[in-house]
């Protein structure tokens, strides 16, 4: 099939798009990408979005309004790709995976003593809430193709996390790495993927990433992010402030595990972040996303020989520097294994999408903690 992947994540600053030719299982030919960003008055809503989530009607008029500007944006992505595609290969596409805009995740509770390699016996059939807002029937219509959407809520209602849901595609780009491999994803949150020497997957939400950066450097600056870490990089990170985060029970708790972009946002206001200078708030929460990292390292069963970055993060040299200290194995960007860490993500849900048309698994035991591998997703036709 050829698909066109779409992915709006947890750092709200736009879509991305990516063309690949796939059956859910191979990756053939990847084509095209494209990042289109949002406009600044539809990041501010999509943003108020997360705060009123909570309490927000599916009816509401403010989340309706959203859906339709959000689903209009990802059409006029699938517009862009369909062109770049017909430029290189003189083709179309056949499918479109739409992951939407997560908007709240509430997965089931976390219990100590659980883990990856225990998950079908322990995992608790307690379901959780996650919601992901894009009008899937609206994208067909605009773009006259069938949407795959939905790919999370099957997992969650059968007691799983519903997150991480990449895992899959990152073994499959992988395949000829050498193993044990970590693949990290820097957003708004981390996650990671770690594959062994036998294909073996563990995969959970490492902690905050981008998304605490990006609202300090919004909130110290007026910038939507932290440009090249120049903030960062010209501070020191707070050793007091670090210590009473690093204290977080999400970090101990052994996978599988998954956050909410805001999850983390109680306890940063608790440790005195909000009394540190612009420069050194934006090094502690750099130094923060690293350490958050080297504390996911200690659930895998064996270490990795290197880990690969992908997502906003790897752009930040401050983020990366803390991850070389922080890390025992070299990290690298992604990039070096010849992907595209800008699309990864995008390019990831094009091979979802396949999946879910073909009726394969997409969420599995070791990285979602649901009992047994499962389908998952929906398809509507034009």
């Amino acid at each position: 099939m050829r698909t066109i992947g779409l992915m709006s994540g947890t750092s709200l600053d736009g879509v991305d798009a990516a063309w690949v030719e796939t059956d859910g299982e191979a990756i053939g030919r990847i084509g095209p990408t494209v990042t289109l960003p949002y406009d600044p008055g539809l990041r501010r809503d999509l943003r108020r979005l997360l705060d009123l989530a909570p309490t927000l009607a599916p009816d509401d008029p403010f989340l309706a309004d959203c859906v339709r500007r959000l689903t209009d944006r990802h059409a006029d992505a699938v517009a862009r790709i369909r062109e770049l595609a017909w430029e290189s290969f003189r083709e179309g596409a056949d499918l479109i995976g739409f992951h939407g805009q997560t908007i709240l995740h509430r997965p089931p509770p976390i219990r100590p003593g659980r883990n990856a390699a225990t998950a079908a016996e322990a995992l608790p059939r307690e379901p959780g809430f996650t919601w992901q807002v894009g009008d899937a029937a609206l994208l067909a219509r605009l773009t006259n193709l069938p949407v795959a959407y939905d790919f999370r809520s099957a997992d969650v209602a059968a007691g799983g996390q519903g997150a991480p849901l990449v895992p899959v595609v990152h073994a499959a780009l992988a395949a000829a790495l050498p193993k044990p491999l970590a693949v990290l994803n820097l957003g708004g949150v981390g996650n990671v993927t770690w594959i062994g020497e036998g294909g073996e997957l563990i995969a959970f939400d490492t902690g905050p990433a981008n998304g605490p950066l990006d609202d300090w450097a919004r909130k110290s600056t007026g910038s939507d992010y932290d440009q090249d870490g120049r903030l960062a990089l010209a501070g020191e990170p707070d050793a007091a402030v670090l210590g009473r985060l690093m204290a977080h029970p999400y970090l101990e708790a052994p996978p599988p595990k998954s956050l909410d972009r805001l999850d983390f946002s109680r306890a940063l206001q608790e440790a005195g972040a909000d009394r540190l200078s612009p420069q050194d708030g934006a090094a502690t929460l750099a130094t923060f996303c690293a350490l958050c990292v080297a504390a996911a390292g200690r659930h895998f069963p064996a270490p990795p020989l290197q880990w690969l970055v992908g997502g906003g993060g790897r752009r930040n040299p401050a983020i990366m520097r803390a991850l070389a200290g922080a890390l025992e194995a070299p990290v690298r960007p992604v990039e070096v294994a010849g992907w595209n860490g800008d699309a990864l993500e995008a390019q990831a849900f094009g091979v979802l999408a396949a999946r879910v048309r073909r009726g394969l698994a997409i969420t599995f035991p070791g990285t979602t903690g649901v009992a047994e591998p499962m389908t998952g997703g929906r398809v509507v036709e034009p």
